[in-house]
C-alpha cells in the first residue's frame, strides 16, 4: 500500500527530501511558476533525481533539454528508475539531403511517439537535445486532427480509412512487415502504427468494426484483443491539398529565384530534382525527403515547444554547454549545407529547417523553467528570478569491500542520514544484508520503493541507478551497485526473440525458385495452376526440369518439395525427369552423410568413455566474480553458463561449442568457465585465431580479473623474443593462471604446468595443420569453442547426442538500430557521411572490396575530404601491417579506414559508427549483415550508408538482392534470409569443407534431412513409416485467388493444410484461416476436411478412399490393417450404414443416403473419427 502524504505519494527516494526545508522552498517554487530558477551544484546523476522529487507525483508535462544525444539518453535512463514509462526520450530528427531508396523507420517512430503522447495532453517528462528540439513541425493542431481513433462497434468505411491512411504516410502493401504499412484483405485491415510495438488487425463486417486484436508480424496471428486502436500519422510533415499545392508553388519560386540569380552549370541537376519531386506528388507517391523542405509548407516556425502545455516545466541542463552545443552544431551544419548549396543539392531555404538559438530562447520565455549548473557561474541569456545551490558529493568506489563500506555507513549513521543502498538484484540486495548484518550493521531490505526511510535508516533495493551522490545538507545518500561492488548491473536484455524458430523457407518461394523434389531432382519453381481434373477444380505447383520437361505436384503433396539453398549464388543445374543422375547424386551424399554420422558418433563415443578432470562445484569467490557483471545474464547466457559447469564438474572431457552472435555475450561465458578452472588450480589457454583478437580477449580478460589474484598473460607477435621467453617459463612453472594467443601457442616450444581448459575462437579460421594440434591438445583437456556463426536450427537438432552445442539467441539489452540507408552512390553524400562521423569524434569504416584499385579510391577520398586521415587495409597485406593499422585505427590514429570485406569478423571498435559500402549490391545479404554489424556498437547512433551506382545495368541477381537489401532496412524482413545465409555458412564450418559441395548437390534441406536419417539408424531408432493415402471424392478442393490473392502465402497455407495429423491441427489451421483471411469459403473448408480425412486414414493403413454413387470404400493396405477388435465394434455400432468386405482385397463400405460428394466427406470424416476413439478406448484398457 502506498502511503499518501499531504499532495504527494511517498516514495524511499523522495520521503527524505520532504523533510529538508531548502528542498521543500525550491519545490514549491518550482511547483507554482514562481519565475525562472537557477540551481547550482548538483552533480550528473543527481539531476534526474532532483527532477524527479521535484515533479513526484508527475501532474504535468516536463521538457528535459540537454546539450547532445548521448547525454539525453543517459539522462533518459537516469530517470527511468524514479519515473519508469512516464518518462520518453526524443531522438535528433535524421537528415540527409540526397535521395534515398530506402531507409529504417526507427527513429521516425520514436520521434512521431513523443508528439503523440504531446498532443494528447500526457503527462510525461520528454528528454532531448538543443539539435533534436530546433526541428520545424507541423502544427500540433493539425497534427492532433491527424490522429484517428477507432473502436469495435464504430461505423466506419473500409475504403474511407484506407484513403486516409494513405494520406497520413502510411503505405499499402501486401502483407505487412513493419512499421507504417497497411494491408487489405476482403475485410480485413492490418495496420502497424508508427507509435505502436506490434501491428493490428481490424475485421469490419460491412461498414461496422467487428473485431480489434493484436497480430504477430513473423507467425501473422493474432495475439490480444483491444478495445479501441488510436493510429498516429506515419511522418512528421503533414499535409493537406491546399498545403501541398502552397508549399510546391513557394518551392518553385525558391527555385526560379535561385536560378536566375546564379547560372551555374549544376543548376540543371537541380531543376531535376525538383521536377522529380513534384511529378511523384502529383502521381499521389509521398517524396520519401519531403521532410526537408518543412519551410515551404510550415512558414510559421512551429516547433516541439509549440506541443506542450502551457503548465509544463522546462529543464535545461547547463545552458552554457547547450549553447555553446548549438553554436558548433549550427556551424556544421552551415558548413555541410554551403558544399551542398553549390553542388546544387539544395534550394538556400531549405537551411531555415530549424530555428536559431535567439527564437529558442524567445519559445521558452513563456514556460516555467528551472536551469541546473554544476559550476556556480553567471549564464548569459539566462536571468533567473531566483537561485539555489546545493552543495553535493560523489560516492567513492568500494569496489566490493564491505569493510570501507561500513565505515561510511557508520558515520551517517551517527550523523543521522538516511540511506538508501542499490544492490542491482534480489540476490545480491540479501546478501548485502546478511554481510552487513554480520559486521554489525543493521540494513532492511526492501523489494519495492513505496513507503518512507526515517533518518538513521539503511534501506537496500534490488535496483540499479547509474551513480550514487550524496546531499550533505538533506542528509540524504544514494549510493549505486556500481560504487559498491565497482560495477553496476545494466539493464535486463531483451527476451529472446523468436524470429529464429519461425523461419519457413516456404513463405519466401517465389516464381523463378530453385526447388528440390525427393524423388525426381532440382527444377524450377513456374507458380500455382488451378486445373480441372476430373470435374474437380485443383491447384497444382507447376516444376519445370530439364529440357521440356514439366511435373504438376498436387497442393496436398506440398511437402515433398522443399526450396533449394545452395551455398553460393550459382544456379543449381536442373534435373531430368525419370533419368538417373539424380539417384545417383543422392547415393553419393547419402553414403558420405553415413560416413561423417559415424565418425562424429564415435567420436563423441571415445570423449563419453575417456576420464578427465573432474572440477569441483562454484565457490563463494566464483559467486562474487559472477556478481560482478555489469549487465544482467540473458536467459540464453545463464543456461549456456550451466550447461558448461555440469560438464566441467562430470568426470567427462568437455567439447561443447557455444554459438552466438557477435556481441551476445559469449566472451563472459568464457571467462566464467575460465575462472572456474583457475580456482581449481589449473590453468587456461585461450585460442584466438589473430594478433589483434588475442589482444582484445587479453584487454575484457584482464579488465575482468582486475579485482582477483588471478595472472592473465597474452603470447603474441606483440611481445619481444625476451618478453617471450619470460612468458613461456612462467607458464612452465605455473606462475601463469590464463594464457591468451594466436596458433603461436601451439608451437613445440609451448609448455603447461597443468592445463585444464583449452578456450578457442572460431575454430573454423584455423589451418587444418593447426586444427590437428588443437586435436591433440583436446584428447583430455575440457575444451570450450567460441564461434559467431549461428547454427542452422535443423542442424542443430540433428547432432543432439552427438555434438554438445549451447546456442546464445538474446540480443544484447537495447541497442540503437543502425541507421540504414540504400542509396545512388554519389561524391557529395560520402564527403558529408563522413565529415559527419568525424565532426562528433568518430571514425568511419569504407567497404571497397577491389583490392587492384584500392590505392585510386583512397586518392578519390583524400582529395573528397582532405581534413581527414585515411588508411588501408586488404587481405593481401602482410599480417603484421596490416595488424598495424587495425591496431592505429583502434587507437583512434586516423579518421577513416578504405578495406575490404576483412573487417567483417575484425576487431571491435566502438569509436567507429559509421559504415559505407561501395557497390552494395555485389554483396550477399549475410555479408551486408555482418559488416552492419561492426558498426553501433556503443550508446552512440551509428549510420550504414549501403551505395549502388546507378549508371551502370545490375544484373539480375544484384537488383534481387538490393530490393531484398531495401526490405532488410526497412523492416529488417531481409533479416531471415541474411539468417538462412549465415546459417548455411555455419553448417559449412561444423561439418567440414568437404561436406560443402554434398550441400551444394541436393540443396541444404534434403542435406539435413539425410543426415538426421543417418544418424538416427545409428542410434538404433526406426524410421516413421507413412502410408500414402489417395482420395478420390469429386469436390472442389482448392485456394480461391480471392481468399488468398498472394502466391508466397498461398502455397504457405498449403504447406500448414498438409500437415495436418489430427483434429488439434486441424482445428489450428482453421482458427489462422478465419483469422487472417476471414470466412472460408466451401472449396477450402473441402480442403481442410480432405487432409484431415488423409491423417486420419494413414494411421489405419488405408490407401485409397473412393467415393461413387451412393457409397465410399476405404480400401485397406491388408487384413490386418485394422485391429480386428476394433473392426467389429464399429461394424456393430454402424451396422446399417458400414460393411466390411475381405475378400480379395480388404474393404469398409460406407452407405450414404445420397450421392452428394459433400455427404461423402462429412460420412467419411465421421466413420474415421469414430474408428480412432474406439483405437484410443482399446490402447486405454
Amino acid at each position: 500500500m502506498i502511503e499518501v502524504r499531504g499532495d504527494y505519494l511517498t516514495v524511499k527516494w523522495l520521503d527524505p527530501m520532504m523533510r529538508w526545508d531548502e528542498f521543500t522552498r525550491l519545490r514549491k517554487a518550482v511547483r507554482e511558476a514562481k519565475g525562472p530558477t537557477l540551481v547550482f551544484g548538483l552533480s550528473e546523476s543527481q539531476k534526474s533525481h532532483a527532477v524527479s522529487s521535484l515533479l513526484y507525483p508527475l501532474d504535468r508535462q516536463c521538457l528535459y533539454v540537454t546539450y547532445s544525444d548521448i547525454q539525453a539518453k543517459k539522462v533518459y535512463e537516469d530517470f527511468e528508475f524514479y519515473l519508469g514509462d512516464r518518462v520518453m526520450y526524443l531522438p535528433p530528427r535524421d537528415i540527409v539531403f540526397y535521395d534515398v531508396v530506402a531507409h529504417s523507420t526507427q527513429l521516425s517512430g520514436q520521434r512521431l511517439k513523443v508528439l503523440e503522447a504531446l498532443v494528447l495532453g500526457n503527462q510525461q517528462v520528454v528528454v532531448t537535445s538543443i539539435e533534436a528540439l530546433l526541428c520545424l513541425q507541423t502544427p500540433p493542431s493539425i497534427f492532433k486532427e491527424g490522429l484517428i481513433n477507432i473502436e469495435v462497434g464504430q461505423e466506419l468505411s473500409m475504403d474511407s480509412l484506407a484513403y486516409n491512411l494513405v494520406g497520413m504516410g502510411y503505405e499499402r502493401v501486401e502483407s505487412v512487415e513493419g512499421w507504417g504499412q497497411f494491408s487489405i484483405r476482403g475485410g480485413i485491415l492490418d495496420i502497424y502504427p508508427m507509435t505502436q510495438d506490434s501491428p493490428c488487425r481490424m475485421e469490419f463486417f460491412g461498414d461496422e468494426v467487428d473485431s480489434i486484436r493484436h497480430f504477430d508480424v513473423l507467425s501473422q496471428r493474432s495475439t490480444d484483443k483491444l478495445s479501441s486502436l488510436s493510429i498516429s500519422p506515419a511522418r512528421e510533415l503533414i499535409l493537406s491539398r491546399d498545403i501541398l499545392n502552397k508549399g510546391l508553388a513557394r518551392i518553385e519560386k525558391n527555385l526560379s529565384k535561385t536560378i536566375n540569380k546564379s547560372k551555374n552549370p549544376k543548376d540543371d541537376k537541380l531543376i531535376a530534382k525538383i521536377g522529380a519531386l513534384k511529378e511523384s506528388i502529383e502521381e499521389g507517391i509521398f517524396y520519401k525527403n519531403l521532410e526537408n523542405y518543412f519551410p515551404f509548407f510550415y512558414p510559421d516556425r512551429v516547433t516541439i515547444l509549440d506541443y506542450i502545455d502551457s503548465s509544463a516545466l522546462i529543464v535545461l541542463d547547463e545552458p552554457s554547454r547547450i549553447r555553446e552545443s548549438f553554436d558548433s552544431w549550427e556551424h556544421g551544419f552551415m558548413e555541410q549545407f554551403k558544399a551542398l548549396l553549390e553542388d546544387r543539392e539544395v534550394l538556400p531555404e531549405q537551411s531555415e529547417l530549424f530555428i536559431n538559438y535567439e527564437e529558442f530562447l524567445s519559445g521558452i520565455e513563456k514556460y516555467n523553467q528551472l536551469a541546473l549548473q554544476a559550476l556556480p557561474k553567471s549564464v548569459p541569456g539566462y536571468s533567473p528570478k531566483s537561485i539555489y545551490n546545493f552543495s553535493s558529493r560523489g560516492i567513492p568506489s568500494y569496489h566490493g569491500k564491505v569493510d570501507v563500506l561500513v565505515e561510511d555507513l557508520k558515520y551517517w549513521r551517527a550523523h543521522k542520514y538516511s540511506v538508501i543502498l542499490f544492490a542491482g538484484n534480489t540476490s545480491r540486495a540479501q546478501n548485502l544484508v546478511s554481510n552487513l548484518y554480520d559486521k554489525g550493521i543493521e540494513a532492511l531490505f526492501s523489494p519495492t520503493i513505496e513507503g518512507t526511510i526515517l533518518d538513521r535508516q539503511i534501506v537496500v533495493l534490488p535496483e540499479s541507478i547509474s551513480s550514487g551522490f550524496e546531499y550533505p545538507e538533506g542528509r540524504f545518500v544514494l549510493v549505486s551497485d556500481k560504487e559498491i561492488y565497482g560495477v553496476g548491473k545494466g539493464k535486463k536484455a531483451r527476451p529472446a526473440s523468436s524470429k529464429k524458430s519461425k523461419l519457413d523457407p516456404f513463405t519466401d518461394l517465389k516464381v523463378g525458385d530453385y526447388v528440390v523434389h525427393e524423388t525426381h531432382g532440382i527444377g524450377k519453381y513456374l507458380g500455382i495452376e488451378t486445373l480441372v481434373v476430373n470435374d474437380q477444380k485443383r491447384d497444382y505447383l507447376n516444376i519445370k526440369y530439364s529440357g521440356t520437361d514439366r511435373l504438376y505436384i498436387p497442393t496436398d503433396q506440398v511437402d515433398v518439395i522443399q526450396p533449394y539453398i545452395g551455398i553460393d549464388d550459382k544456379p543449381p543445374k536442373l534435373s531430368k525427369l525419370g533419368g538417373s543422375e539424380w539417384q545417383r547424386t543422392k547415393n553419393k551424399v547419402r553414403q558420405s552423410v553415413q560416413k561423417l554420422a559415424i565418425d562424429l558418433v564415435e567420436l563423441y563415443a571415445q570423449r563419453e568413455a575417456s576420464q578427465g578432470f573432474q572440477f569441483s562445484p562454484d565457490t563463494p569467490w566464483q559467486i562474487q566474480f559472477e556478481d560482478m557483471f555489469p549487465y544482467e545474464e540473458t536467459p540464453d547466457q545463464e543456461r549456456a553458463i550451466k550447461e558448461i559447469k555440469r560438464d566441467m564438474e562430470s568426470s567427462k572431457v568437455m567439447d561443447r561449442l557455444l554459438c552466438g552472435d557477435v556481441g551476445y555475450g559469449k566472451t563472459e561465458v568464457a571467462i566464467r568457465a575460465a575462472f572456474k578452472a583457475v580456482m581449481d588450480g589449473k590453468q587456461v589457454a585461450l585460442l584466438a585465431p589473430t594478433t589483434l583478437l588475442a589482444q582484445q580477449h587479453y584487454n575484457t580478460f584482464t579488465s575482468r580479473f582486475e579485482d582477483f589474484p588471478v595472472k592473465v598473460q597474452v603470447l603474441s607477435r606483440f611481445k619481444t623474443p625476451a618478453q617471450q621467453r619470460e612468458i613461456l617459463k612462467a607458464l612452465k612453472q605455473g606462475n601463469i593462471d590464463i594464457i591468451i594467443g594466436t596458433h603461436r601457442l601451439l608451437s613445440k616450444d609451448v609448455v603447461f604446468k597443468d592445463l585444464g581448459l583449452l578456450i578457442v575462437d572460431e575454430e573454423q579460421r584455423f589451418g587444418v595443420g593447426h586444427k590437428e594440434t588443437i586435436k591433440s591438445l583436446k584428447k583430455n583437456v575440457d575444451v570450450l569453442t567460441l564461434t559467431a556463426t549461428p547454427i542452422p536450427r535443423t542442424l542443430h537438432m540433428s547432432l543432439i547426442g552427438i555434438r554438445d552445442i549451447s546456442i546464445i539467441e538474446t540480443p544484447p539489452e537495447d541497442r540503437l538500430p543502425v541507421q540504414t540507408y540504400v542509396v545512388e552512390y554519389n561524391d557529395a553524400l560520402i564527403r558529408d557521411a563522413i565529415m559527419k562521423e568525424v565532426y562528433r569524434g568518430g571514425q568511419v569504416y569504407f567497404v571497397y572490396n577491389r583490392v587492384k584499385s584500392m590505392e585510386r579510391m583512397a586518392e578519390r577520398l583524400r582529395n573528397l575530404v582532405p581534413e581527414v586521415k585515411i588508411r588501408m587495409a586488404h587481405g593481401q597485406m602482410s599480417e603484421s601491417v596490416l595488424e598495424k593499422v587495425m591496431l592505429d585505427f583502434y587507437d583512434k590514429k586516423f579518421d577513416v579506414l578504405l578495406c575490404s570485406t576483412i573487417i567483417e569478423s575484425g576487431l571491435d571498435i566502438p569509436n567507429a559508427n559509421t559504415v559505407i559500402i561501395y557497390d552494395a549490391d555485389h554483396f550477399g545479404l549475410s555479408q551486408l549483415y555482418q559488416l552492419r554489424g561492426r558498426v553501433g556498437r556503443s550508446n552512440r547512433l551509428a549510420y550504414a550508408y549501403l551505395t549502388y551506382r546507378k549508371d551502370k545495368i545490375l544484373s539480375e541477381i544484384a537488383e534481387k538482392r538490393l530490393r531484398a537489401i531495401k526490405e532488410f532496412t526497412e523492416f529488417g524482413a531481409g533479416f531471415k534470409i541474411a539468417m538462412r545465409d549465415l546459417e548455411i555458412r555455419g553448417a559449412g564450418n561444423i561439418l567440414g569443407p568437404q561436406q560443402h559441395g554434398h550441400m551444394a548437390a541436393v540443396g541444404y534441406e534434403l542435406y539435413c534431412k539425410l543426415l538426421d536419417e543417418a544418424v538416427r539408424s545409428l542410434k538404433g531408432e526406426q524410421p516413421k513409416k507413412t502410408v500414402d493415402v489417395t482420395i478420390d471424392i469429386k469436390v472442389n478442393a482448392y485456394i480461391d485467388n480471392e481468399y488468398i490473392p498472394l502466391e508466397g502465402q498461398k502455397i504457405e497455407i498449403y504447406k500448414k493444410i498438409a500437415a495436418i495429423e489430427n483434429l488439434q491441427d486441424k482445428y489450428d489451421v482453421e482458427e489462422e484461416l478465419e483469422d487472417r483471411f476471414g470466412d472460408m469459403p466451401s472449396s477450402v473448408i473441402n480442403l481442410v476436411d480432405i487432409a484431415y480425412i488423409k491423417a486420419l486414414a494413414s494411421k489405419f493403413n488405408i490407401v485409397e478412399v473412393t467415393h461413387k454413387d451412393r457409397q465410399v470404400a476405404l480400401r485397406l493396405s491388408g487384413p490386418k490393417a485394422i485391429d480386428s477388435r476394433v473392426l467389429m465394434r464399429i461394424l456393430n455400432e454402424n451396422r446399417n450404414r458400414l460393411s466390411y468386405d475381405g475378400r480379395r482385397i480388404p474393404m469398409l463400405k460406407i452407405s450414404l443416403p445420397n450421392t452428394n460428394p459433400t455427404t461423402a466427406l462429412t460420412e467419411t470424416k465421421d466413420i474415421l473419427e469414430q474408428l480412432h476413439k474406439l483405437q484410443e478406448e482399446q490402447r486405454g484398457q
